[in-house]
Order: structure tokens, then sequence, then C-alpha cells
């Protein structure tokens, strides 16, 4: 690697430099604004173990090594859109990820992109609080992530974008429930379904969406300027 070259990864790693505009950003930015849709429609099942609340009680009774280890694993349909936000804000930048995300909103409001549908009727979906919480979300984390990152530091960063999501989602949803007039149980059966466990697997995901997005990032970097 040459001196130029490390010089110029020094420089965007630990000083923040910008991602110019260019055709090729404007290209990178419009397959984020895909990257996003395929994220809205794709189910991904994780396995992973967890302790259930029979736990202790199970291992005293008589089951098989197999019966056991189902058990003790936990299946989850679980959908990556919020960390494809961050993934596309580490690596396009702030500037560049609010773009991709105006974008893809207003495309909803003409084209049924959102897990949904679409339309403007959507303004009034109980989920579209989420979606316009990407934008202050992207600016936060756009921020934080601007200039030198640490890994360390990627946790927090992930965990206060998700977090701004899910708190502004429900406080949508609340507005949007009190103008129909909806009973609490179905405000509360909606908010379970999208901010609760939920949320657990969007900070894990997202932090490891970030960490992808920064190490793409270098590359892109190089190749766009």
């Amino acid at each position: 690697m040459s001196k130029r070259v490390a010089e110029q990864i020094n420089s965007f790693r630990y000083k923040g430099e910008p991602i110019r505009i260019t055709f090729g950003t404007l290209v990178m930015t419009a397959l984020c604004v895909i990257l996003l849709i395929i994220a809205t429609f794709t189910q991904i099942t994780v396995h992973h173990p967890y302790i259930p609340y029979d736990g202790l009680y199970y291992l005293n009774q008589d089951h098989t090594e197999i019966e056991i280890i189902k058990h003790f694993m936990k299946s989850y349909d679980y959908i990556p859109q919020i960390p494809m936000i961050f993934f596309i804000v580490a690596l396009m930048g702030r500037k560049f990820g609010i773009t991709a995300i105006v974008v893809y909103i207003i495309l909803g409001m003409f084209f049924p992109i959102f897990a949904l549908g679409g339309g403007i009727s959507y303004l009034f979906e109980y989920g579209f609080g989420y979606i316009l919480a990407y934008l202050p979300a992207v600016f936060f984390a756009g921020t934080l992530l601007k200039g030198r990152t640490d890994y360390l530091r990627i946790p927090v960063i992930s965990l206060v974008g998700v977090v701004t999501i899910h708190v502004l989602g429900i406080l949508y949803m609340l507005f949007i429930s009190t103008l129909r007039q909806a009973p609490w149980e179905i405000v509360s059966s909606w908010i379970s379904s999208q901010s609760g466990v939920q949320m657990l697997y969007d900070i894990f995901f997202t932090i490891i969406a970030v960490i992808l997005g920064k190490q793409l990032r270098k590359l892109l970097w190089i190749v766009m300027c």
C-alpha cells in the first residue's frame, strides 16, 4: 500500500473525511434505497439459545438430549429493516443516509414499498411513525459516527439510534390510536409486536450492521474519491 493511500485512509478514518457528491455516490445512494426496500420484505429466522422460565424444572424431567436442546433454543422471525438503516448511514454517512431515507419515504407515498403497503393513507398507519423516526435516528447516529469512532462506542451509538426509532414510533402510534379512538388492547398489541423483544434484536443486529458499514466505507471512499 502506498504512503498516499495510507494517509487517505487515515484521514477518512480519523478525521471524518466526507464522501464527495459524484455520479458514483448518487448511484450508491439509489442502491441503498433498493437495499432498504429489500430489507422491508425480507424475513429471516433467527435461532439462538435462551433460558425459558421453566428451565430448571424441565431439566429435572426425563427428556432426551434432543428435546432439551430444542427446549432451550428460541426461533424468532426477524425483519432487518432497522439494521439496514444504520448500515446505510455507516456506509454512506449522514448526508447520503438521510437522502436515501427521504427518497424511500417519498417513493412510499406513491408505491407499496412499506411493510403494509404505501400511499398517502399510510400516514395514518400505526407503523408509519417508525419510518419517520429513521430520519432523526440517522441524524444522531451519523453525527456520532462522524470523525474518530472506536468500536467500543458502536454499541452506544446503536442503542441510541434504535431506542430513538422505537420511542418516536410508539409516540406516533399513540397519536394515531387517539385519532382513531382505538381500544387499548389493540394499541398495546401493536406496541408489543413492534417494540417488544424486537428492540433487542434490532440493537444486536444494528451493532453488526454498523461495523460492516464502517469497514465497507473505507473501500468505498477510496473508490469514489
